[in-house]
């Protein structure tokens, strides 16, 4: 059980991480899942700042509760852009399909970072 939860915490601190990073080397590529009613730059930014704050929380034994914690719940706020980004004529990236099969992705994601918050 350790080594698949020391599996998921390096997976997932490594895929924060790195989100977190191109949010802020490479904006343009996240402004199409934002909502025009939001200032673009700034949430993009913010999430950015937060995924990778996140992912490396997962490396310390002291905030792995936390930090697993908080990308549940980021996970959770984010499902419904990923949702509207699957019913837009044209998606954020890639096609149509992709766009649907991220949701059950968003899902599956949800459940290893919870089976790392347990354990």
């Amino acid at each position: 059980m350790k080594t698949i939860v020391l599996i998921l915490k390096i997976f997932y601190s490594i895929l924060f991480c790195f989100a977190g990073i191109m949010h802020i080397i490479k904006p343009n590529i996240f402004k199409h899942f934002i909502p025009e009613l939001f200032p673009k730059n700034l949430v993009n930014y913010i999430v950015g700042f937060v995924e990778f704050i996140l992912g490396l929380g997962l490396y310390f034994t002291s905030t792995v509760k936390y930090a697993s914690l908080g990308i549940f719940i980021l996970l959770v706020l984010l499902l419904p852009i990923h949702i509207w980004d699957a019913n837009k004529k044209r998606p954020a990236i890639g096609s149509k399909k992709l766009a649907i099969i991220r949701i059950p992705l968003q899902f599956l994601l949800m459940y290893g970072i919870y089976f790392v918050y347990i354990h």
